[in-house]
């Protein structure tokens, strides 16, 4: 008996169903990334301008994650008393002068030293389930201005929001006892548990985005990607 050949059209439908679904995460991506790109131009905040004098803050980034340095110590916040390892000398024998915060993904923050070490599973469930916050802490001694960490001035007022934005993410500790922290991949960071949700939609670009615009700071209503945050941030060399 002959071999029945495939008909044409049932050949150029399968074809059709594969391209649709080699080509509907490429949608997706495209789909995230200009959501992205609108939501971070539409502004917080629009009247805001930079104090002339106050407290100098900076916002860093790698390009893929961004973050809030903030001095240990001023007159409006000591986070030595919130965070025991910003009063701890570095490695270096150096004490820390600012505390550089990040919120983000509990089990990559812990379990993932690199991009490359991202394991398929993990990806996946944050995608379609999210997973815990976790906030990292670095110290640094006397940062100075750059690209990658860009400084604002902000009025005392508007600090102390920002104080009291972060210090919202962290779960209450009892009076008397020390707040505890996990070993960190970065060097010289500590990170300590964070309440929050990580999901597409509330990364962390959009934490720090999300923080910075309590305080009052211009900024982008979604933020998810570390460009969309920077972008509201005038670089040092713009100055």
């Amino acid at each position: 008996m002959a071999t029945q050949e495939p008909h044409p059209v049932t050949g150029r439908r399968a074809f059709k169903l594969t391209a649709a679904f080699l080509a509907l995460p490429l949608l997706v991506v495209a789909l995230f990334l200009a959501s992205a790109w609108i939501g971070s131009s539409v502004p917080r905040n629009s009247d805001w301008t930079e104090a002339d004098d106050g407290i100098v803050i900076m916002v860093e980034t790698n390009g893929i994650h961004t973050g809030i340095v903030m001095p240990v110590v001023t007159d409006v916040k000591d986070w030595r008393q919130t965070f025991p390892s910003a009063g701890m000398t570095r490695s270096d024998g150096r004490m820390p002068t600012h505390v550089a915060i990040g919120w983000g993904e509990k089990e990559v923050f812990l379990n993932t030293p690199t991009w490359g070490d991202l394991k398929a599973s993990t990806a996946l469930r944050i995608v379609f389930q999210g997973g815990d916050g976790l906030m990292r802490v670095g110290h640094y001694a006397w940062p100075q201005p750059s690209e990658y960490h860009r400084p604002l001035v902000l009025r005392p007022e508007e600090y102390r929001v920002l104080v009291a934005e972060v210090e919202a993410a962290l779960p209450h500790v009892p009076h008397g006892e020390e707040r505890f922290s996990h070993d960190s991949f970065e060097h010289g960071a500590r990170n300590y548990d964070a309440l929050g949700r990580y999901t597409l939609a509330n990364t962390c670009n959009q934490w720090v985005g999300d923080t910075l615009a309590k305080a009052g700071v211009k900024m982008g209503h979604w933020t998810p990607l570390a460009g969309g945050v920077m972008k509201w941030i005038p670089s040092p060399a713009d100055n």
